[in-house]
């Protein structure tokens, strides 16, 4: 099984949305996503969704944005975006989209016939760190944000196998842009993470590193426009 993961789809099939006002990286966006994914992944391998999947406000305007997804090969694992509105719960997104595994709260272990361990996915979807402009509401949402990772990873430990890599899946960055400690750092690192997820920032002006690896922990930028619209291969573990 590989394990891949891409996010910031930001697909607007019901809604009239254009991403390419935002630049040249995205005209015909998920036409190339596509034919990459195709070309990359097998029905075996897992595909890891770092939120913002549709433009779509409510489950019936995202519905065909997830189709679209789902026609592709592979598992396929999401977390919840800034923009996924239409997210109320975890039990309507389950019933919605069943082909799909949900993170809130909650972890996935996955291991294919023939390899010899496994991965256990965690995450959650974070938030802006604290710093200039951080209001009362933000200190609260990312107070809960830290809550629901530890929750997460909770429910992770208990289902790692010895030999498993364990992997956080996040939209928002955990960390500033110098790459800095923050409190998600400290709780992933003492947590025995492998492998980070985000993802959130889009834009030529950005500064990114695409990967970045502190304090033992690999952390990967998965926003689609800033990886050229290709899936990014987290582990192989034939």
């Amino acid at each position: 099984m590989k394990v891949f993961a891409i996010s910031d789809l930001h697909l607007s099939t019901s809604v009239e949305k254009p991403m390419d006002i935002f630049g040249d990286g995205w005209q015909n966006h998920f036409e190339h996503i596509s034919a990459d994914w195709k070309a990359r992944v097998s029905a075996d391998d897992l595909v890891l969704l770092g939120g913002d999947m549709s433009w779509g406000l409510t489950i019936d305007e995202a519905r065909a944005d997830y189709a679209l997804v789902s026609s592709l090969p592979g598992k396929k694992v999401v977390v919840k975006g800034n923009h996924d509105l239409y997210w109320n719960s975890l039990s309507k997104m389950r019933a919605s989209f069943p082909e799909f595994d949900f993170v809130q709260n909650n972890a996935y272990r996955y291991q294919a016939d023939g390899d010899s361990h496994g991965i256990v996915v965690a995450g959650t979807r974070g938030w802006n760190l604290p710093g200039k402009d951080f209001t009362a509401q933000d200190e609260k949402i990312y107070l809960r944000e830290l809550i629901r990772i530890d929750l997460s990873l909770s429910y992770a430990k208990s289902k790692l196998q010895e030999g498993d890599k364990l992997i956080v899946m996040m939209h928002y960055p955990p960390f500033d842009a110098t790459y800095g400690e923050s409190e998600f750092t400290k709780i992933f690192e003492k947590n025995g993470v492998d492998v980070v997820l985000y993802g959130h920032l889009h834009g030529k002006n950005v500064r990114v590193t695409r990967r970045v690896e502190k304090n033992g922990i690999i952390y990967y930028l998965t926003s689609c426009d800033l990886i050229d619209n290709k899936l990014i291969e987290i582990c192989d573990l034939h």
